[in-house]
């Protein structure tokens, strides 16, 4: 049974993790079996516990411990429950709540992209991508949309990080994800043969002039799909853009250039996956 800890005190050892602790701290890329990530919103923290993760501490708004956060404390088991009034809450943690729930979880193993992407035949590429906004907004997309794993590149933001995680709604929880290459420079070198390796046919979402719309014929007919997208504002690399087996565009309308990467990424995995996913109507996330 869970412990309830009153608490307004921002040195209190539980505390810290929501209080005090930066992300790479929480990360904790020196040892990563000690590494934590935060969920709120008990809709997350509740996928989270779904999904297997491990929790380790709960903060909540006292008025929630019979209310909202009641199922998800109880599914917790005995672990520390700080709790305080709102305003309280915001000045520990230092932003107001979400749902006025948080929970902080053990981070899962790292898993290679070979492991991820064994049984995959549809999966996204994220180079580079630094907004977690974004991160988060397409493995919604990806969830959604029948994408069966996402890989990063080494220098993309982390799809554990608060914001990522609350923005993706818990989906990051639920498709298999990786870290590609183990480091940028090995990634510009090597990454899209690694992708070509495991059998997939690599699509670079550019604006190039050779590009092609993406309801060509010719992309519906591979059998393992990877869809590159690139960071904010610059794109894709070019190293990238160039060894990739298709450059691909979205045709715009009204003099506009293009799209924000998570709505492009949506479009794309919609129009490239619709007829190889779930039937119409079927929902894959819970």
């Amino acid at each position: 049974m869970a412990r309830i800890i009153y608490t307004d005190d921002l040195s209190a050892e539980g505390v810290r993790i929501f209080s005090e602790l930066t992300h790479a701290q929480l990360r904790n890329r020196l040892e990563p079996e000690k590494g934590i990530f935060i969920a709120e919103s008990p809709k997350v923290i509740g996928t989270a516990l779904d999904a297997g993760y491990t929790p380790v501490a709960m903060l909540t708004e006292q008025k929630h411990i019979h209310g909202q956060a009641a199922d998800i404390i109880e599914r917790c088991g005995d672990i520390p429950v700080y709790t305080a009034e709102r305003e309280k809450l915001a000045e520990l943690a230092g932003y107001t709540l979400t749902r006025g729930v948080l929970c902080a979880f053990r981070r899962p193993a790292e898993r290679t992209a070979q492991d991820v992407c064994a049984d995959a035949k549809k999966i996204a590429v994220l180079e580079d991508i630094a907004d977690s906004t974004n991160v988060g907004a397409i493995f919604r997309s990806a969830a959604a949309l029948g994408v069966d794993a996402v890989l990063l590149t080494p220098s993309c933001c982390d799809p554990l990080c608060r914001r990522s995680l609350r923005v993706s709604m818990g989906t990051v929880l639920q498709v298999p994800w990786a870290r590609i290459c183990s480091s940028p420079a090995r990634w510009y070198e090597s990454g899209v043969q690694m992708l070509r390796d495991m059998g997939f046919v690599t699509m670079a979402m550019a604006l190039d002039d050779d590009s092609v719309g993406l309801d060509s014929p010719v992309l519906k007919a591979a059998e393992k799909t990877a869809v590159l997208l690139g960071t904010e504002g610059d794109g894709l690399s070019r190293e990238t853009v160039a060894h990739c087996d298709h450059t691909v565009k979205i045709p715009m309308m009204h003099g506009v250039d293009s799209l924000n990467v998570a709505a492009a990424s949506a479009v794309a995995f919609w129009e490239l996956f619709r007829r190889r996913g779930a039937p119409a109507g079927e929902s894959r996330c819970q």
